[in-house]
């Protein structure tokens, strides 16, 4: 069981909305300033960093008690997940040799004109050639692979903020 800290439930949820506001931050920062453009995965990546942070938002805004603590760490923790799949396949894509590289396909907006939701969705997660470029590489990993370890750690920091909340606000 960890160990209760000073803060309370609804700081530990703000918290984690803030880690999701830095780290789409940093999306950000990197596209428009670094002018890395995201491919259709990355923009994917960046809807579960968006859900996360809503969820961690909400439990911030309603501050519940015992078992809707659990409700709210479960549901950061499942869009983390999320993340954390999403993140998983681009860098499986990016770890192929280039003759097993899927081609590139159209852009995710040519494809929501073109394709209901549930194939766009679909065709990004199959991933294409773009998804397996890496652009970027931070001491030799990834943007994709330190976004998976950064939904990791939002996973895990989600499902100990039940236990880890101050004890004086159960009930």
């Amino acid at each position: 069981m960890t160990t209760p800290t000073p803060f309370s439930f609804r700081q530990l949820c703000a918290l984690g909305f803030l880690g999701c506001v830095g780290a789409m931050a940093f999306a950000l920062y990197l596209e428009h300033f670094r002018h890395l453009e995201p491919c259709a995965m990355c923009i994917f990546q960046r809807v579960a960093m968006i859900f996360t942070a809503l969820v961690f938002l909400a439990g911030a805004i309603h501050g519940p008690k015992a078992g809707g603590r659990r409700g709210y760490a479960i549901g950061a923790g499942l869009t983390a997940l999320a993340g954390v799949g999403i993140a998983a396949r681009h860098v499986w894509l990016q770890s192929l040799p280039p003759d097993q590289v899927p081609a590139c396909g159209p852009t995710l907006d040519y494809m929501m004109q073109l394709f209901p939701f549930e194939e766009v969705v679909k065709l990004v997660l199959k991933g294409d050639g773009e998804c397996a470029k890496i652009n970027a590489e931070f001491l030799g990993v990834g943007l994709p692979a330190w976004t998976m370890l950064t939904f990791i750690a939002l996973a895990l920091y989600a499902l100990a903020m039940p236990c880890a909340a101050r004890k004086t606000e159960k009930s």
